[in-house]
C-alpha cells in the first residue's frame, strides 16, 4: 500500500504549503552535508535527511536493506532493490515523521545526527548514469522543428506516429543542477558560406525535458512490455538538454546528433518516485494510428506535470519564457522503455531516458528558444527590457516542474545552470 501517500497526513518537520518536498512526495537524492561523507537522502520541506544515519540508528527495522545501502555515492545499488522496497521505504519515513510520531521528534542526539537544514548540504550527482538515450516523444515539438525545416506537409517523418523516435546520447556528460557550463565549440555552417567554419556556438538552446531513471531489467535478449514497464522506473527529474542548433544543423546527416548536444546535460538532483506521481496520473493523447500491439497501453500512462522555464540574465531578475506540461507527450514512458527494449536490448539501474523537448499546442508551451524564436526570426522580451533568441553567455537557465490537485503539491524542485564563455 502507498501509506506514504495519504494526503491528510502532516508532518512535524516545517513544511511550507507552496513547498514541492511535502510529506507525501519523499525523493531520493545524494548530498553532502557540511565537513562530512557522502550519504543517500531524503527531504522534506527545507530539511535534508541523512538516510544512512537513519538507517545505522535502527529506524528503519523490520525492512530487509543492505547494512552499507545508503552509505554509497549514488543511488544504484539501492534501485536495484526494486520497486516494493522502494515502497517500504517511502512508507516508513512517511511514518517516522509524521506529527503523531514523538520517537525521533523528541530524541535531540538523533536529530542531530540525520537531519540538516538543505542550504547546508551539497547536492551531487543522484546515480551513476551508465546510458542515456534521447527520446522525440512530443507531437508539438516535432511538428514544429518539421514545419520549419521540411514545410507543413512533410513535418512528421512517416515513422514518427509508429514508434518513439530516440537516439543514444553521452552519459558522461551529464551533470546536476548547480553546475555550470561552457559555450560549446565546433564546425557550423553559415547559410551565407560555401565552407564550414570553427568557433563557438551562436545558437545554444535549451531543450525542457524530464527524465526517467530505471533499475535493472531483464537478460540480454529480453524484453520488457508496457504492461510491466513502471516496475522498472524508479523515478523522474528535470531533464534541460543543451543543444548547439547551428552545430546539430551542420553535422546531424547522416547519423543525428553529436557535438551539438554530448557537450551538457544538466537534471534535478532529487529523484521523484513513480509512487509519489500516483495521484497525478492522466491519459496520454488520443494516438492515431493505432500503435503496434507492442506498443499499445490501457488506462491513465502519463502524469500531469506543471513545467516551466526561466531565463535569468547576469545581475538581473528571471523572466519566464515557457510554461508545459509532462502530460502533452504523444507516446509515454512506458511506451518509450517497451519500444527501447523490444530488440532484447538490456537496461541497467541508474540508466537515464529522456523525453525529448516537451511543447504544448500554444506558442507559451514551447520547449525551446528554437521554437519561441521560430528559429530567430522572433525575439523574446525579457522582463528587464533585454531581448533574446537563444540562449547569451552569464544566462542562467531555471527549469522548475510540479503536480498539484486539490488535496497536495508534489514537485521536482529546479534544475538550473549558467552558461559561461566557450574555451577556446
Amino acid at each position: 500500500m502507498l501509506t506514504a501517500n495519504d494526503p491528510s497526513r502532516k508532518s512535524w518537520l516545517s513544511v511550507s504549503q507552496d513547498s514541492d518536498f511535502p510529506i507525501q512526495n519523499i525523493p531520493f537524492g545524494v548530498f553532502l552535508p557540511e565537513d562530512d561523507f557522502t550519504t543517500i537522502g531524503t527531504r522534506i520541506g527545507n530539511t535534508a535527511i541523512d538516510l544512512s544515519a537513519l538507517h545505522q540508528l535502527g529506524y528503519l527495522d523490520g525492512i530487509v536493506l543492505p547494512e552499507d545501502v545508503f552509505l554509497q555515492d549514488t543511488l544504484n545499488d539501492f534501485i536495484t532493490l526494486g520497486r516494493p522496497v522502494w515502497r517500504q521505504v517511502r512508507n516508513k519515513i512517511a511514518e517516522i515523521f509524521d506529527e503523531k510520531n514523538d520517537i525521533l521528534k523528541n530524541n535531540t542526539e538523533h536529530r542531530e545526527q540525520i537531519l540538516f537544514p538543505i542550504e547546508e548540504v551539497q547536492m551531487l550527482l543522484p546515480v551513476f548514469i551508465q546510458d542515456y538515450t534521447d527520446f522525440y516523444s512530443s507531437m508539438e515539438h516535432a511538428m514544429n522543428v518539421g514545419i520549419m525545416f521540411r514545410g507543413k506537409e512533410n513535418a512528421l517523418m512517416p515513422n514518427w506516429k509508429h514508434l518513439p523516435v530516440g537516439y543514444h546520447g553521452r552519459s558522461s556528460s551529464i551533470i546536476v543542477s548547480g553546475e555550470d557550463i561552457h559555450r560549446p565549440v565546433g564546425q557550423m555552417k553559415p547559410a551565407d558560406a560555401d565552407e564550414p567554419v570553427f568557433g563557438p556556438s551562436k545558437l545554444l538552446d535549451f531543450e525542457l525535458e524530464m527524465g526517467f531513471i530505471t533499475t535493472d531489467g531483464k537478460h540480454l535478449g529480453e524484453r520488457i512490455t508496457t504492461e510491466e514497464a513502471e516496475d522498472y522506473i524508479f523515478g523522474m527529474v528535470l531533464f534541460n538538454d543543451w543543444s548547439a542548433r547551428d552545430i546539430q544543423a551542420w553535422e546531424y546527416v547522416p547519423l543525428g546528433p553529436f557535438l551539438g548536444k554530448n557537450f551538457a546535460s544538466s537534471i534535478s538532483p532529487w529523484v521523484v518516485t513513480l509512487d509519489a506521481m500516483e495521484p497525478f496520473r492522466v491519459e496520454s493523447p488520443k494516438q492515431d494510428p493505432t500503435p503496434l500491439p507492442y506498443l499499445q497501453t490501457e488506462g491513465k500512462r502519463t502524469f500531469d506535470i506543471n513545467l516551466q522555464t526561466f531565463i535569468q540574465p547576469e545581475n538581473s531578475t528571471e523572466s519566464k519564457v515557457c510554461e508545459s506540461n509532462f502530460k502533452y507527450l504523444y507516446w509515454n514512458i512506458s511506451q518509450q522503455l517497451a519500444h527501447h527494449t523490444v530488440n532484447g536490448c538490456n537496461i541497467n539501474a541508474g540508466d537515464m531516458m529522456a523525453s525529448g523537448t516537451i511543447s504544448g499546442p500554444e506558442k507559451e508551451n514551447f520547449g525551446s528558444m528554437l521554437e519561441l524564436s521560430w528559429r530567430g526570426a522572433h525575439t523574446i522580451t525579457l522582463d528587464d527590457g533585454s531581448e533574446r533568441k537563444f540562449i547569451n553567455d552569464g544566462d542562467t537557465v531555471i527549469m522548475r516542474g510540479y503536480c498539484k490537485n486539490d488535496d497536495v503539491r508534489i514537485g521536482f524542485g529546479e534544475v538550473t545552470s549558467k552558461v559561461l564563455p566557450a574555451i577556446l
